[in-house]
């Protein structure tokens, strides 16, 4: 194989673990401890936007807390599982939701963890995003929203999949706080691979050099 050849094929290995990143992942903690006692409830969904939209997973992970859940959970589209355990939502459904009463303690932790194509490889041809969303509510039914100035939805806090394959972060409640867990450093892969690239690159360099300077020793 030639020096540019083997270049070529380090550089595309690269870029290809790079486009394979793993999951975006969010650290959520909320304040409940002005609703503690009261029967509520809670409702999580991930959803399509109304125009083509490429496919992507989330999950909600370590789920924990004071509280209590309370009855049984109500699935709709593409969900699996159920809290404490891992809960799996897919939007390949128009309305994908995981809705189950609680009564609230102080505090109320997880993590939200999303991948999927229109993360990891954006197609560039998808018109909408999909959209995570947590609400509380005051009451059981899920009628009383809680903790969150978004009257309208009552959402507490979004997250929204970008047709770039970034996310973006909305919050609607002081009691929620929403951090990345992690950072846009290089995995290790792609770090070896990038490293691969400059010793082949300056190994060219250095064998163009030594050939130019026996060319020219030879014509002298």
């Amino acid at each position: 194989m030639s020096k540019r050849a083997s270049l070529f094929v380090a550089l595309f290995l690269f870029v290809g673990s790079a486009a394979s990143a793993g999951p975006i992942t969010y650290g959520v903690t909320v304040d409940t401890s002005s609703i503690a006692g009261t029967a509520g409830s809670l409702d999580f969904n991930f959803n399509p936007g109304p125009f083509v939209t490429q496919a992507a997973s989330l999950q909600i992970l370590s789920f924990s807390g004071d509280g209590t859940l309370a009855g049984s959970s109500t699935l709709t589209g593409d969900v699996s599982g159920a809290l404490p355990a891992t809960l799996t939502f897919d939007n390949g459904t128009g309305f994908n939701d995981y809705f189950e009463g609680f009564t609230f303690g102080a505090t109320l932790a997880f993590n939200v963890s999303l991948y999927g194509p229109a993360l990891s490889s954006p197609d560039g041809v998808s018109t909408s995003g999909s959209t995570f969303a947590l609400s509380m509510f005051s009451d059981p039914a899920g009628t009383i929203p809680a903790l969150t100035t978004d009257t309208t939805d009552g959402f507490a806090f979004t997250v929204d999949v970008n047709l770039d394959g970034t996310t973006t972060v909305s919050d609607f409640s002081s009691q929620t706080g929403v951090e990345q867990v992690g950072s846009s450093v290089p995995e290790p892969s792609s770090l070896i691979l990038l490293g691969t690239v400059v010793i082949l690159g300056a190994m060219v360099r250095f064998r163009e050099r030594f050939r130019h300077r026996t060319r020219c020793r030879n014509s002298a």
